[in-house]
Formats: C-alpha cells, structure tokens, sequence
C-alpha cells in the first residue's frame, strides 16, 4: 500500500517473541486482517496482539503510544489498548513495536447503522473527553495543524480525480472549509484519525478506541471526522451538540474530512478497498450535505 513497507510474515512474529517475550512465544498466532495501512496485527492467543509497523513513519508511533496511552487512559469514556511490552528491533526487523491486550468488538461500517443515534453521542462525549484533557507537553496531533497545510496535497488529489468525482463542487466544499475562521483557542487534546477502521462497537454503543499513533494536541476540528466517514445525515446534530463545536469548527472538521477522503481515494482506490470505499462515502456525504443546505436556502 505504501513505499518502503518492511516485509512481515507469522515466522518474523515467531521469532521476535522467542528472542524478546519467549512467556509468550508458544501462543497460537494468526494474522489479523485489517484496512490499517501503517500496521500489521497478529492476534496472540486469545488475550493478546502484536503489533508491528509496516513503515518507518509508523516506527515513531510506538514510543509515543507507549508514553501518552496509558496517560490517557483512565481519563477517557471508552477502552484503549492496554500496551502490555514494547519491543525492539530484532530478527532483521528494523523497528520496535508491541504486545498489546487484545480488544474485542466490531468496527462499525457507514450505511450500516442501524441506530446512529447514541453511537454518535458516544463518539461525541469520547471527543469532548479528550477536549478536557489537561495533560502538560503533548505532541502537535498529526491533524491538530491548520487546513491550509493540506492545501496543496488535497488540490493535486483533486486533478487526479477529474472525471472520477465531481470536482467543481468538491472543490468549492474544500474552499469553503479553508475560508472558515482559523482555530485561536488553546492546543486541545485530539485522537486525530477517528476513521471507522480505529473504533469498535458492542451493541451498536461505542466500546474502544484504537491507533493513537497520531494523537496529540492542536486544533480540535480534526476530531470531528467521524460526521462524515461514518455518522449520516440525521445523527450529526447528535453528535456534535455532544462536541459543542462552533460553526467555524464544524466547518474545519468538514474540512478535514474531506481533504482525506480526497487524497485517500487516489492513492488507496486499488491497495486498499475499505479505505478507498469510506472515502468515496464521505466525499459523497459532504456533497449531498452542500445539495441539502443549498435547497434550505433556497426555500422561501
């Protein structure tokens, strides 16, 4: 899916385990396929995981999971892993990664809900949870920047899409988000890529939350993706009273949602399916949202 992605296989795992953790290194092993692209994931017995990245960006996100995870997690309304052992680099494998106690639950997939509504007030108190977090020092968020950062990676997405989506109006969508006012509050605590894939559900209700690779404190809009990449219509007002965000957060928020759908699609439309899916969703939500409001404002 990516440049420079490491080879892993069940036998690296194996031996990883046998040279690092030889308590855990008898257990059954399978991997576990997931629409993740910066990870691989083995389920270890029936308790535990093993995650490895697959790239050497992703290599950077274990330290800082191990670091800021286990601070987060008693202050936060749903599960996150619990990382049970870090490990380094060993067998050939160039970069740490880690054991973690294995979560159970479904990812919750967009057009598939079937009552949105307190799935959306979960989502919507997790992130207002995180908005409250007054841990000293975080990392800038991977999303927590402004949107004109993306700016120029989300345009050249679009001329790749010609012919593909309607780009007229995906474009004046994403001026639109870049003319909202910009973010001048303090730095708040963000997950920053609350995709469909990085929760999971039990009985419709919001159970964990997974990858904080890219947590970090910034500008709280990026929190507000999953109005788009999952949530329809008529349970966003849901969730974001449960956010409290503004009119110009909301708008970033939008902003953010599309910009990823715009440059995942292109480069995601033949490795990856799932993520090339969500994508064409969400561009097509924040469309036919723009296509509703027009018409509201239109009625007399």
């Amino acid at each position: 899916m990516r440049p420079g992605e490491f080879p892993i296989d069940a036998s690296l795992v194996r031996r990883l385990l046998a040279a690092q953790f030889p308590r855990w290194a008898e257990l059954p092993l399978k991997h576990f396929p997931s629409a993740g692209t910066v990870n691989a994931l083995y389920r270890l017995g029936d308790d535990l995981a093993v995650r490895l990245p697959r790239i050497e960006g992703g290599a950077e996100d274990v330290g800082k999971e191990a670091h800021w995870v286990p601070r987060l997690a008693p202050l936060l309304p749903a599960a996150v892993p619990e990382i049970l052992a870090t490990g380094t680099p060993g067998e050939g494998y160039p970069w740490p990664w880690m054991v973690q106690r294995w979560l159970d639950g479904e990812p919750p997939r967009a057009g598939r809900l079937t009552d949105p509504g307190p799935l959306a007030a979960d989502l919507g108190a997790f992130v207002s949870a995180l908005r409250r977090v007054r841990l000293p020092d975080g990392p800038t968020a991977y999303r927590g920047v402004p949107l004109s950062t993306v700016d120029a990676t989300t345009r050249a997405a679009l001329d790749e899409l010609r012919g593909t989506i309607d780009t007229s109006a995906a474009t004046a969508a994403w001026e639109a988000a870049l003319d909202a006012p910009a973010w001048t509050g303090p730095p708040m605590w963000v997950h920053s890529d609350l995709m469909p894939g990085n929760l999971l559900t039990r009985g419709g209700r919001l159970d964990a939350v997974l990858d904080f690779g890219t947590v970090g404190v910034g500008d709280p809009a990026c929190d507000l993706i999953p109005a788009w990449n999952l949530l329809p219509a008529e349970a966003r007002n849901t969730f974001r009273q449960a956010t409290g965000a503004d009119d110009a957060t909301w708008a970033r928020g939008r902003g953010w949602a599309l910009s990823m759908a715009i440059v995942q699609l292109p480069y995601y439309r033949v490795t990856n399916p799932v993520i090339a899916a969500n994508a064409e969703h969400v561009i097509h939500a924040v469309l036919t949202e723009d296509d509703t409001l027009a018409e509201a404002d239109a009625r007399p």
